[in-house]
C-alpha cells in the first residue's frame, strides 16, 4: 500500500529502458517502460523509443518527466508499476 503522500527522490537508468526509482519511504523498485513505449501508437510518445530522448529524463519536484512533462506518470502508477510494464498498455 502507498503512504499517502510519495514522491521520487532518486532516478537512475539500469538497461536500455529500465530506470530504477527511489521513493521518499525508501522502496526501491525497476520499471522496464520498453513495452508501454512500443504498445502506443502515439507519435508523440514513440518517440521516446530513441534511446537518447528516453535518457533526457529528468527528475522534478519529486515527478520522473521528460521534457517539461512532455511525458509522466502518476507517482502513484510508478510507485506499484501500474500500467507501465506491460505490452498492453491501452495508450492514446
Amino acid at each position: 500500500m502507498m503512504p499517502d503522500e510519495i514522491f521520487i527522490e532518486d532516478v537512475k537508468q539500469v538497461g536500455t529502458y529500465q530506470l530504477s526509482l527511489t521513493f521518499s519511504d525508501g522502496k526501491e523498485t525497476v520499471i522496464d517502460f520498453e513495452g508501454f513505449l512500443k504498445a502506443t501508437s502515439n507519435p508523440h510518445i514513440r518517440k521516446y523509443l530513441d534511446i537518447t530522448k528516453f535518457q533526457e529524463y529528468s527528475l522534478m519536484d519529486g515527478d520522473l518527466q521528460w521534457n517539461d512533462y512532455d511525458l509522466c506518470f502518476p507517482v502513484a502508477d510508478l510507485y506499484e508499476n501500474r500500467n507501465i510494464e506491460s505490452d498492453k498498455s491501452d495508450v492514446a
